[in-house]
């Protein structure tokens, strides 16, 4: 279930106290898992996966796919889930993804690789996300 946005911490602080250090590091502080760590890589569960830090539904599992990048890649994020964010670090241009909801960091879409037909590839840390089973909304 989503936190409703009143009910989010309010300074990084609290987050600090919410979230694990890794979930902290990663979806407060932009970081991202190692290649392959995460427990969604690999994971063909049905479902709706989750913004670990507020519970907004982010990801259908049927978006899901096998990109053999080391994170759980999706080609379609939920309408109004996602907000992106121009990312210029590590000296390249990317797109950050962020949950709309709370802001917390995501990962990156990439586009233009052929993945799947819709040409999109959101690669995710497994960190930021919650799987609830169930069959896809």
């Amino acid at each position: 279930m989503a936190v409703d946005r009143n009910d989010l911490p309010t300074s990084e602080n609290e987050w600090r106290v919410r979230l694990a250090p890794e979930e902290f590091r990663v979806l407060r502080q932009a970081g991202t898992e190692r290649p392959w760590s995460g427990e969604y890589v690999e994971t063909k569960t049905p479902g709706i996966y989750h913004c670990r830090a507020c519970g907004v539904e982010l990801f259908a599992s049927d978006t899901k796919f096998d990109s053999h990048c080391g994170w759980p890649s999706f080609d379609q994020a939920l309408p109004g889930a996602i907000r992106y964010v121009e990312d210029r670090s590590l000296g390249m241009v990317r797109t950050e993804v962020r949950c709309a909801n709370c802001d917390s960091h995501l990962g990156h879409r990439f586009e233009g690789e052929g993945y799947t037909p819709r040409d999109m590839r959101y690669c995710i840390n497994s960190v930021s996300l919650r799987l609830e089973p169930g069959e896809p909304a």
